[in-house]
């Protein structure tokens, strides 16, 4: 009993963290999304479709949407962890009878929140301008949860192993945002030469977006099972190491 209530206590507050301060950590990306929609929508529009018949605004709904899930789920639990190192808090985290599986769960968990609420915010405001189908509901929920859980993961791996701001925005700016850009999130990669079509295939991230939108609207680039399979060995793969590093306090032990 005190193990579950002890990160759900941790959950709460990395949840509240977030929370109090909405108006840059949900607000801030909902509105950046939005700008992404107008400008992209109005220029090509009229130029591009998608799978044969699908609006380009309208395709470009769910790859924002996936896109704010990711990188603010990154966000969240990188910025928690890192921050906590730098100013001193996190030794009142390690001074309780956390075991690593509950900070796990609270770190990812309120990563998860986070994701999810930024991309519902974004949903919620670009269907004024394009309202994607829902053909198949269940796995807009899968991948969003998986999607927000991957990289809710990767932040906490790179959160324990960044000791400065610095090293956190090259993990960010040099990783995290090309996968996240490249992906297509503004493209369908059937459109590409290929060459990189190839390339594009090999990004885990391409299939976090062609899978979430397989489910509005029931076409995709990759077969939603195959990315589904890939995404989800993703994610055990680097929880695996997340776990560990957390069990044997890399960087956060002395």
């Amino acid at each position: 009993m005190m193990a579950v209530t002890g990160w759900r206590a941790l959950l709460y507050k990395e949840t509240l963290r977030f929370w109090k301060v909405g108006f840059q950590t949900v607000g801030a990306p909902v509105l950046t999304a939005l700008l992404y929609l107008m400008v992209f929508g109005h220029v090509l529009e009229d130029h591009v479709k998608v799978y044969g018949s699908v609006g380009y605004t309208a395709f470009l709904v769910p790859g924002l949407v996936m896109m704010s899930v990711l990188q603010n789920a990154f966000a969240n639990s990188s910025s928690s962890i890192i921050q906590s190192k730098i100013m001193g808090s996190l030794v009142f985290v390690l001074l309780t009878p956390l075991s690593h599986w509950g900070w796990f769960f609270a770190y990812v968990g309120s990563s998860i929140i986070r994701g999810l609420a930024v991309g519902l915010g974004v949903f919620v405001v670009t269907i004024f301008f394009a309202m994607p189908n829902f053909v198949a509901p269940v796995w807009i929920v899968v991948f969003a949860l998986l999607g927000a859980a991957m990289l809710g993961t990767l932040g906490l791996i790179a959160g324990l192993w960044a000791e400065k701001f610095d090293q956190m925005a090259v993990f960010q700016n040099f990783l995290i945002m090309p996968m996240t850009f490249l992906s297509g999130v503004f493209y369908s990669i059937g459109s590409l030469p290929p060459f990189w079509q190839g390339v594009s295939h090999l990004n885990p991230f391409f299939y976090m977006i062609d899978g979430f939108r397989y489910g509005f609207f029931g076409l995709s680039d990759a077969s939603p099972w195959l990315s589904l399979g890939i995404v989800g060995a993703a994610w055990l793969i680097v929880s695996a190491i997340a776990v560990h590093l957390l069990r044997i306090g890399y960087k956060i032990r002395g």
